[in-house]
């Protein structure tokens, strides 16, 4: 008689995945404690400092991540300047922002695109003539994924 194997041997735990290999990312970032995000910003362009916006960032409430901060994380790091010892890559360096600044600072720019919108639809309707009227603006937008069967109906 043959020996059977039983179900247990074949389970899947028993077995080993093999992990799929992915190319790396060169914007990798480590996990931000709890309570931040991180983001990358600018600090150069083609090789000159971009102090400007680094400052903005910063009154905006970003603060730099260092890499002695995350010992056990491999990350570029700028070895010279004013922003040595912080994690960049490539003209950008790794910041943080506590997530209730971050969700202030979008509420606000959302509100500020929402107003601009409004403005160009108040401008484009100003200029209505009963003779020949102007559609209101629609706006929406929709993802569709694969291809659309007709409608027979």
């Amino acid at each position: 008689m043959s020996e059977r194997n039983s179900r247990e041997s074949k389970n899947r735990d028993n077995s080993e995945r093999v992990t799929e290999w992915k190319p790396p990312s060169t914007l990798e970032a480590p996990e931000p404690p709890v309570g931040y995000k991180h983001r990358w910003i600018r600090e150069s362009v083609m090789e000159y400092d971009d102090r400007n916006n680094i400052h903005k960032k910063r009154r905006e409430g970003y603060e730099l991540v260092k890499a002695e901060e995350y010992p056990d994380f491999d990350a570029p790091v700028i070895d010279e300047g004013k922003n040595s010892g912080v994690i960049g890559v490539g003209g950008l360096v790794l910041a943080r922002i506590p997530e209730e600044i971050a969700e202030q600072r979008n509420k606000h720019y959302s509100n500020v695109a929402k107003n601009q919108m409004e403005a160009v639809d108040r401008d484009w309707m100003r200029e209505n003539n009963p003779n020949m009227p102007k559609l209101a603006p629609q706006r929406s937008t929709s993802v569709t994924f694969g291809s659309q069967k007709p409608n027979t109906e």
